[in-house]
């Protein structure tokens, strides 16, 4: 029987496969990078590569109350310089402070996902806002599609800036409540970005549609160009929470839905073919729901990083643990149950509800993600990394030496 290894407090974790499948292609590492206490948990927390000599790896992660389900306060970061074998103290970022507006509002960018932008040397940390009115009231009505930036040399942040859409979409309906957190863009080789949105078109109803913008950064503006597809379904909130990558000259879209997911493939990144629900190979609907899913990809093979029912996790909430990867077949779009590994074990808490990829070397590959606990379980929360080793190099890692 072939065997792939989780390291995990400590532990070697074996994750036993069909006698007739090859070796997995990777080892996975799991280890904590920050914890949180009280009434300081840290979630949302994701990582961008910095290249340079050496290169950095600088997470942003939110300091949230953990008595509600909304309860952003202020951003913070942790850097490595060491290849994660050692991190910083957490750092506040005092540009994008939770902030009381004179109209009673708390206002603070949420849902953060940073990423190197190789065209400008930048960090372009894109997400969303949340306004709380007294404080305490969440009011969706202030949700924007919102982004910072990390300047090259100071490590400083920018304010949170909103990107401008245009009054209408296709069909001529507003974007009500725009935003783009707990997603993954894609750099296009001429610095453009595509960049996953989801909003409202009816402001009777909380359906949410699914697109993607081209845009143009020039190091301090993000600038919307066009936008192609319009994605949802006539059911509970649409479709939202939009990932999207590029692999063997096709994109790929993995959308949220509250009751599963769905995949959809296009040719140039905004216009996609007809969108399908996401099975395994054996038609099976795969069982992820009312969270995100992102893509990894290395040499010439997709994988999807998802969390789903049935694997003994009835008691987490909405199934969001373990945290699972699985290769995906880019023509049938399926996952490939056979290739199906844990990524991170489950431990009493959701780890699926905002977790992040980044690529940090042509050997390895980061998961980063945060534990929120079932309720009244423990009082502490953890910062969690996977690392992948990859026993092939990838060949296509190519990271802009700037930074």
């Amino acid at each position: 029987m072939n065997s792939g290894f989780i390291v995990f407090a400590g532990l070697m974790i074996a994750a036993t496969a069909p006698a007739a499948e090859r070796q997995p292609a990777f080892r996975v590492d799991v280890s904590t990078l920050l914890t949180g206490r009280g009434k300081q948990f840290f979630t949302q927390s994701r990582g961008a590569l910095i290249p340079g000599s050496p290169a950095r790896v600088v997470v942003t992660t939110q300091e949230t109350d953990p008595t509600g389900a909304h309860g952003y306060a202020d951003l913070f970061t942790i850097e490595t310089t060491d290849n994660g074998r050692t991190w910083s103290s957490p750092k506040r970022i005092p540009s994008l402070r939770r902030t009381r507006l004179p109209a009673g509002y708390d206002f603070v960018m949420g849902d953060v996902c940073p990423q190197w932008h190789a065209a400008t040397g930048r960090v372009l940390a894109t997400g969303k806002t949340f306004g709380f009115l007294g404080g305490t009231k969440e009011d969706r009505g202030l949700e924007r599609v919102s982004y910072a930036v990390r300047a090259p040399q100071s490590g400083e942040w920018s304010e949170l800036r909103l990107l401008t859409l245009p009054a209408t979409d296709h069909e001529g309906r507003p974007f009500l409540e725009p935003n783009s957190g707990c997603h993954q863009r894609v750099d296009l080789p001429n610095g453009e970005i595509l960049l996953p949105i989801r909003y409202r078109k009816d402001a009777k109803v909380r359906d949410y549609t699914t697109i993607v913008a081209r845009c143009r950064f020039d190091g301090e503006k993000l600038t919307y160009v066009e936008h192609g597809s319009e994605f949802t379904i006539p059911r509970e909130r649409g479709l939202y929470e939009p990932s999207i990558t590029a692999f063997g000259g096709k994109f790929y879209l993995t959308m949220r839905a509250d009751h599963s997911a769905f995949v959809v493939r296009g040719g140039d990144g905004l216009n996609y073919e007809p969108f399908i629900e996401w099975t395994f190979d054996d038609g099976k609907v795969l069982g992820s729901y009312n969270t995100q899913q992102h893509w990894l990809t290395h040499n010439d093979t997709l994988y999807l990083v998802y969390t789903r029912r049935g694997a003994n996790n009835d008691h987490v909430m909405r199934h969001r643990a373990p945290l699972f990867i699985a290769e995906v077949d880019p023509v049938r779009l399926c996952v490939r149950r056979a290739t199906e590994r844990i990524l991170i074990p489950e431990s009493n808490a959701d780890i699926g509800g905002g977790f992040g990829v980044v690529e940090v070397s042509a050997g390895e590959t980061w998961v980063i993600t945060s534990e929120i606990p079932t309720k009244g379980s423990r009082d502490y929360n953890r910062v969690l990394m996977a690392r992948l080793t990859w026993a092939e190099p990838n060949r296509l890692f190519s990271p802009s030496p700037k930074n």
